[in-house]
């Protein structure tokens, strides 16, 4: 089954936003934001603006 997780790790002053795929590919944002909540709301944002990794998934739960 795939997977997608959304993460927040301490980075300077505040927290770096994380998109990991079941598959091992993680894309990590430059920017460091000041709450745990900002950086995970910005991961979210990010996995929206790739909707071809996201297709990518559903081709694996069905087989096509």
């Amino acid at each position: 089954m795939a997977s997608v997780t959304l993460s927040a790790t301490p980075k300077g002053n505040g927290f770096q936003a994380t998109v990991s795929f079941s598959d091992g590919v993680a894309i990590s944002s430059l920017e460091s934001y000041p709450t745990q909540a900002e950086a995970i709301t910005a991961a979210a944002l990010k996995l929206l603006e790739l909707p071809d990794r996201l297709e990518e998934f559903d081709a694996m739960e069905t087989g096509a």
